[in-house]
């Protein structure tokens, strides 16, 4: 099982941006009034930040991380090690790490990494960075994480376009001897990978004329097959059966109980999805913060942003004991418990509809 942990890793901050372009899911007039208020009350989500023409993931987390470096006063030469998680990125190739390392004037000898992935990314990405950071002693880091979802989701696809927000984020770890450790438990089911897909654009299906053809799937449910395909139903089966069994098994392994845990952030799939796993875990609805309403699913970012913009006072104020259960596209899952001190955490950015970067190509 990849259960384990990591010792001596803490957290300094965190930092959130968002579009300041926000769509209501009240004027989505691709479905019926009635259908479109049994759509908010499903998912839970009112309204939604979506990013301009031109705008990245790349940007909004460019962002954030500008706006946590200002507040930690941390020196760009100390930054060894820049991790970008994102199903998003700037370009097939080169890697967008690269491009933020070289953006926020990072020294040249920062290691920079992509990880691709969308639900589950801000866990694994906390161990794949606090792993490396343990292994071989670079002192400071970042973990940028975020997603551009509205990008391929059609407006004529009622399972996508009203669920996704776009969102960046940006974390500083850095290495304290004596700090409690990060308690992960990670999983993965690549048999159930078509349940979040995109079909065409990848090596496998190059993309084509046919490519570009919409086509019905549904009642109110048309898109291309460039554009993001949700199976509702395989999505909401698979997180009632394997999240709450990973979250028991992550809590028995390293004896922990869940009332001792001052939050449980899950990520923030759909309200249906999440009030069912918390009723299942019986957990106090003070524990289970939302940003689901103003913000959507904002896949890998959703975690982050939600301790943004949800309990930004008391990740500032005192110490914490926090409970994070990612889950979704791949399919992927896993349950990290970590323990907080005093966190940097700026108040919640928006980038503005002029702020798009041109890097000359």
């Amino acid at each position: 099982m990849a259960v384990f942990q990591i010792s001596d890793i803490r957290l300094a901050g965190i930092a959130a941006c968002v579009p300041e372009k926000v769509l209501s899911n009240q004027d989505y007039n691709w479905v019926s009034r009635k259908d479109r208020d049994q759509i908010i009350k499903t998912i839970g989500v009112e309204t939604r930040h979506v990013a301009e023409p031109g705008q990245t993931t790349s940007d909004l987390c460019f962002q954030a991380a500008e706006q946590l470096l200002g507040e930690l006063a941390w020196q760009r030469e100390e930054i060894e090690i820049l991790i970008f998680v994102s199903q998003s990125r700037d370009y097939i190739i080169p890697s967008t790490s690269t491009l933020l390392q070289d953006r926020l004037k990072l020294p040249k000898s920062c290691l920079a990494l992509d990880i691709n992935l969308g639900c589950s990314g801000y866990v694994y990405g906390l161990s794949v960075i606090s792993s490396m950071m343990k292994a071989t002693g670079l002192r400071k880091g970042l973990l940028l994480v975020g997603d551009l979802s509205n990008v391929t989701s059609s407006y004529r696809d009622k399972s996508t376009y009203p669920l996704f927000g776009d969102a960046g984020t940006a974390t500083a770890l850095e290495i304290r001897e004596g700090h409690p450790a990060m308690q992960f438990n990670l999983q993965t089911d690549g048999a159930g990978y078509e349940a979040i897909i995109i079909y065409d654009g990848g090596v496998r299906n190059l993309a084509s004329k046919r490519s570009f053809a919409t086509k019905k799937y549904g009642e109110g449910i048309y898109r291309n097959r460039l554009q993001i395909a949700l199976n509702g139903i395989e999505v909401f089966n698979f997180s009632l059966r394997e999240v709450v069994p990973n979250i028991k098994t992550t809590l028995k392994h390293f004896n922990r109980e869940l009332p001792e845990f001052d939050f449980l952030l899950f990520h923030q799939a759909n309200r249906l999805i999440n009030e069912t796993l918390r009723k299942m875990l019986k957990a106090d609805p003070e524990k289970v913060p939302y940003s689901l309403r103003e913000f959507g699913n904002t896949s890998c970012a959703s975690i982050p942003l939600t301790m943004v913009s949800q309990i930004r006072e008391s990740l500032q104020e005192k110490p914490n004991k926090l409970l994070l259960s990612a889950f979704g596209i791949g399919l992927s899952w896993g349950t990290v418990l970590l323990e907080t001190d005093t966190l940097v955490v700026p108040p919640l950015t928006e980038l503005k509809p002029d702020s798009v970067f041109k890097p000359g190509v």
